[in-house]
């Protein structure tokens, strides 16, 4: 057995695959970027019609030097498509505020949840600030990234990261709100946190405004590392939900 084998087998024993449904931010060769929703991890991409519709219009904004860029994704059969192209040095967040409130029992209280998610695209790991409602930034060393909710660093936070193969790990932010993982692959990760608010809110609906109980965040950053072991490959494309 030769040592990338070796070491591919024992990368494999570590990594776990807890992994939810998300939203990421990905780009095809020579092609604009576009968001997806789904589970990257296990190759499952939405569609719709099916569960890709519940989204309204999710807006992503190019962070760029010369002043941000934003606009809204236009819906595709399999993600929102996104006017931008981004190269090296260029950072892109996305977000929906309006995915649909969800009522429901938890014993006797009637709970309506939110579901907030978002998506930043990073070229490297040079440090940003976080501009996200809850943000995973690159904090300025290989594989480290600084969670922040509401601008203030999170501790104790839950991270996983993913490839397309699967292959997954996961570990937890320190008290300043960072965590750092090897990245031994080449290709493209998906990193992942969640966090709950339990404060109730409202926000403005279409038909006026919109009370809900808790909020879940759901943030990813997507992050294409060009060296590396040669990437484990894909598994078959998942079905979509209806």
């Amino acid at each position: 057995m030769n040592k990338t084998i070796s070491l591919a087998a024992a990368l494999l024993a570590l990594s776990g695959a807890a992994h939810a449904h998300q939203i990421w931010i990905e780009q095809a060769a020579d092609q604009p970027a576009s968001i997806r929703f789904g589970e990257f991890g296990d190759n499952l991409r939405e569609v719709s019609p099916g569960l890709l519709d519940k989204f309204g219009a999710p807006t992503a904004t190019l962070l760029a030097a010369g002043g941000d860029k934003t606009a809204n994704g236009v819906k595709t059969a399999n993600g929102f498509q996104l006017p931008f192209t981004l190269g090296e040095r260029d950072a892109l967040v996305a977000e929906d505020a309006r995915y649909p409130l969800r009522t429901f029992k938890r014993g006797d209280a009637e709970v309506t949840s939110r579901y907030y998610p978002a998506a930043r695209w990073v070229s490297d790991f040079t440090a940003q600030q976080p501009k996200l409602t809850l943000d995973l930034v690159p904090a300025g060393q290989p594989g480290a990234f600084k969670a922040y909710y509401q601008g203030k660093p999170l501790p104790k936070a839950k991270v996983a990261l993913v490839t397309q193969s699967g292959w997954a790990k996961e570990g937890r932010t320190d008290e300043q709100g960072l965590v750092t993982f090897d990245m031994p692959w080449k290709g493209m990760y998906v990193a992942e946190i969640i966090h709950t608010d339990a404060q109730p809110g409202e926000r403005q609906g279409a038909s006026g405004a919109e009370k809900y109980t808790t909020t879940s965040h759901v943030t990813s950053v997507t992050y294409v590392k060009r060296d590396g072991i040669d990437p484990l490959p894909a598994g078959p494309a998942a079905t979509p939900n209806k």
